[in-house]
């Protein structure tokens, strides 16, 4: 069972958080790897949040190139892509910033 590194950086490199999940199958599909890293988020999370919208609003945010993720040296783009966790334990998600005035 492997544990994987959620990390969030900017487009840049500049790492600005990490997380780690354990105890996780060898593979599982991006969409699931999006639940979980909400569901996760939510369990450290001051206050109770609505999971399953949070959940919708980042996959959304995936499909519309508000972010997306790499793995290995390869970046995700489909919510049914399968992803070996054995070979890429590290997750990077990258949230694109909108240009000023578009």
């Amino acid at each position: 069972m492997p544990t994987v590194t959620f990390r969030d950086e900017t487009p840049t490199g500049r790492l600005l958080s990490e997380r780690t999940a354990t105890g996780l199958p060898d593979r599982m599909t991006v969409g699931g790897l999006i639940a979980l890293r909400i569901r996760e988020e939510a369990s450290h999370a001051d206050t109770p949040a609505d999971i399953a919208h949070r959940t919708a609003a980042a996959e959304q945010a995936f499909t519309t190139n508000g972010f997306f993720i790499l793995a290995g040296d390869h970046q995700l783009d489909d919510l049914d892509t399968v992803v070996d966790l054995m070979k890429d334990p590290t997750l990077v998600f990258i949230k694109l910033m909108p240009l000023a005035g578009g």
